[in-house]
């Protein structure tokens, strides 16, 4: 029988202040509950903030205003091309952190929820105890409890992490050097990214692919035009390649890999998956298990398979973005307080941050042809718009995929500036209801100009001129 709400002190506890714990908690405080925090930083934010999103896209931004002072000839006349520091480019990532901590620190203040600054585990059902800096104890009990721990990069172990050569992708915000060679293992998306920054900065990346395709999920033509840029920047790509060892010496490191080459780099970034933070919970109390990567099963309520424990964020997998995690957690709070049927987030577009950056939403040309659905392609390439010949970005393109019959775009991806913004408005026209989605939406709108939007227009009247009826 359910305790009377008396019986606990709060309506949720949240485990965790990353994008889907403080949604959960500031939804479920705009609702009238009481709620309580338990956060593992000294500060808010997770590790979204503090050593993963937040300092990496704040990094990248430094890099690319760089590139762009020393592609440009009109900053001739202020100087010769510039060479700056790893380090230098990372304080911008700490001013960001700052404000970001400061922003979100005044969000639970304002909804009066209580934060428990410590490492939290379960002690019971509807009960946790949070181990405060001090050492003192703090048991803490609600109705309701939501997971949302997040995740760190998973490190085998014959990887040698104390290594001073050797990185993942929290460590290697704290590289004491720039490295002119670096070997990166993963070329996932946080692989990517990273080779592009470093190649962007001079240097010489060997990027390391366990399979035959960079990013296999994303359409074809922009796989394809990721690893064309990153090549022209410099890196060198590895398709198929295993791990096999490591060789540690003073002067860096060298992977032997199962195909025989033995790579040297003075540095190494290992991006090969992530582990979600749940080894600490004592989840064995509560009869929660997670998988061997640390990861939780959730329904698509994020409810475990413990009534009054939901989950949400990196912490149960895919799509392990922070923009998912904010949807999540508030779906994770709705389901808790007894919404039948909270959003389950299942149409997050890709958001990959690199030089260019990507980003997609729907079907991918392969997706459809093997569903056997009549489709047609709809091309703009930036080079041709003003907007992007006057800012120097030129380099992408934006790709609109429609059905052959109904004009119903299926697809919508991007590569290039802005790729990440930019996805927006076909996602937009993608989610309206039956006719509404149509490719001839973005020729009966009429798009600022010069902006990088009216890459729709080009990208419809493209498709739509291969339509032989029109």
């Amino acid at each position: 029988m359910a305790k009377p709400m008396s019986a606990y002190k709060f309506d949720l506890l949240v485990i965790g202040s990353g994008p889907a714990g403080e949604s959960a908690a500031l939804n479920a405080a705009k609702h009238g509950q009481q709620v309580a925090v338990a956060v593992g930083h000294t500060m808010v934010g997770g590790s979204c903030t503090h050593s993963a999103t937040i300092p990496s896209k704040a990094l990248r931004q430094a890099v690319k205003s760089l590139v762009r002072y020393n592609s440009n000839p009109i900053f001739r006349a202020i100087g010769e091309p510039r060479r700056l520091s790893f380090q230098l480019l990372l304080q911008n990532a700490e001013t960001v952190i700052r404000k970001q901590v400061a922003m979100r620190s005044q969000y639970y203040a304002k909804n009066r929820i209580a934060m428990y600054f410590g490492t939290a585990s379960f002690s019971g059902p509807n009960s946790v105890s949070v181990t405060l800096p001090d050492g003192a104890l703090e048991t803490v009990t609600a109705r309701n409890i939501v997971i949302a721990t997040g995740s760190r990069p998973y490190r085998p172990a014959d990887v040698d992490f104390a290594h001073p050569a050797v990185f993942d992708s929290d460590s290697i915000l704290s590289m004491p050097h720039t490295p002119r060679k670096m070997i990166i293992y993963g070329a996932g998306v946080i692989g990517c990214e990273y080779a592009s920054i470093f190649s962007a900065l001079g240097v010489k990346v060997d990027l390391v692919n366990t399979r035959a395709q960079l990013l296999s999920y994303l359409d074809d033509e922009i796989s394809d035009a990721l690893s064309y840029h990153l090549r022209t920047q410099g890196a060198v790509i590895r398709h198929g390649e295993e791990f096999e060892r490591l060789e540690y010496s003073a002067q860096g490191v060298t992977l032997h890999l199962k195909s025989g080459k033995r790579l040297q780099g003075e540095a190494l970034l290992w991006c090969n998956g992530r582990t979600g933070n749940t080894d600490g919970l004592a989840l064995g109390k509560i009869g929660l298990v997670a998988d061997e990567r640390g990861l939780l099963n959730v329904d698509e309520r994020y409810q475990t398979s413990v009534p009054g424990v939901f989950a949400a964020g990196d912490v149960i997998g895919f799509p392990s973005l922070a923009s998912a995690a904010y949807d999540q957690g508030r779906s994770a709070a709705a389901a808790a307080r007894g919404k039948e049927h909270p959003r389950y987030v299942d149409d997050t577009p890709t958001g990959i941050y690199t030089l260019p950056e990507i980003s997609s939403i729907g079907a991918t040309e392969k997706e459809l042809t093997d569903a056997c659905i009549p489709y047609e392609v709809g091309r703009a390439f930036f080079k041709e718009t003003a907007r992007a010949q006057i800012s120097g970005e030129d380099v992408g393109m934006l790709k609109l995929l429609f059905h052959l019959d109904t004009l119903q775009i299926l697809g919508v991806h991007c590569f290039g500036a802005e790729a990440t913004e930019i996805i927006h408005i076909g996602q937009a026209i993608m989610k309206q209801p039956g006719a509404a989605n149509n490719i001839r939406y973005f020729i009966s709108t009429t798009f600022n100009y010069p902006t990088m939007a009216e890459a729709y227009r080009i990208a419809a009247l493209n498709g739509l001129n291969r339509l032989t009826r029109f």
